[in-house]
């Protein structure tokens, strides 16, 4: 049963397709705009492939749950759930999607490198031990909802890495290092009925003593999706912020008005010097940091020659 989807993530793509178009930008910034474009609707796209076969295979369960897309902040760490499928006996899946754009070798000792092929070959991040570092905050989520297993057992999390139907998987021998976890997209249903099967005679009658309604695993899932915190789809990191442009100083400061201006904030229009030796927002009127400031003073053409907090510099660029 899908309880929740992927969230839309389409106005970050267009915001960062629309800044690459940006002449305050520099080569730099518009290159990590380009990388970031690129990591994230290949992303979308792993996504979506790999919610396509775990959709099919569990869409007529009335033993299992899925939801896609979760995000969790808890003290202060954050968990990106991919896909999470939850059954009747509180065993939980955590499904990390990889759309690597290549080969992908791992060697004996769990370590992953993406081969792009003519000698260009790279480490990346071990997405099991990325899916653990989840499995820790979710653990935490559970403990606060106090979602158990009856006479109180803790569930029991298994990690799967799912990549493109067409990559190319160089393993290492399973006694060095089982990758029987990492699969492709395509055989998650494969892979979901050969796990059930390898359960055993001692794990059946344990999960039989801990089974619960599909209403509660119902339940469960909605308890979860509430604690559900969506990224900022249009947050930037300071880099991406244009640089300052070189104010031109009044010819002949021989007024009162120029007088004022040439004491204000180096960059800043003259029409908003008042404002902007205090960093004012014009909608609010909280007070904005010198950067959010400076954003709006280099582009009159979106906010009119005023300034304002980046929560209401959205309204004009989405």
């Amino acid at each position: 049963m899908l309880l929740k989807a992927a969230d839309d993530k389409s106005k970050r793509v267009r915001l960062l397709q629309t800044l690459q178009d940006s002449n305050t930008l520099n080569a730099s910034q518009k290159k990590w705009l380009r990388d970031e474009l690129m990591r994230l609707t290949k992303g979308i796209e792993g996504e979506r492939d790999s919610a396509y076969y775990i959709d099919g295979h569990f869409k007529d369960s009335k033993n299992h749950v899925v939801v896609h897309d979760l995000r969790f902040v808890v003290d202060d760490e954050v968990a990106q759930i991919d896909h999470l499928v939850i059954n009747r006996v509180l065993g939980i899946y955590l499904v990390e999607t990889k759309n690597y754009a290549c080969n992908l070798l791992i060697n004996e000792r769990g370590e992953f490198t993406a081969d792009y092929g003519r000698g260009q070959r790279f480490g990346v991040p071990s997405p099991l031990e990325q899916s653990k570092r989840h499995a820790r905050v979710l653990v935490k989520v559970l403990q606060r909802l106090e979602i158990t297993g009856r006479l109180n057992m803790e569930p029991e999390i298994h990690h799967v890495v799912m990549l493109h139907p067409k990559a190319i998987i160089q393993r290492p021998p399973r006694n060095t290092f089982d990758t029987g976890n990492i699969i492709k997209a395509d055989q998650f249903p494969a892979w979901h009925q050969s796990f059930v099967e390898s359960i055993g005679g001692g794990g059946l009658l344990k999960s039989m003593v801990n089974v619960r309604s599909p209403e509660t695993i119902t339940a469960w899932a909605e308890k979860l999706m509430r604690q559900h915190r969506p990224a900022d789809l249009l947050a930037l990191p300071e880099f991406i912020l244009p640089h300052e442009k070189t104010a031109v100083p009044p010819s002949r400061p021989n007024t009162a008005e120029s007088r004022s201006d040439a004491s204000a904030t180096p960059g800043t229009p003259p029409a908003q010097n008042a404002n902007a030796k205090h960093l004012i927002c014009a909608e609010c009127g909280s007070k904005i940091s010198f950067a959010e400031g400076k954003y709006c003073w280099n582009h009159p053409e979106l906010f009119g020659g005023q300034q304002y907090c980046r929560e209401h510099q959205r309204r004009f660029t989405v």
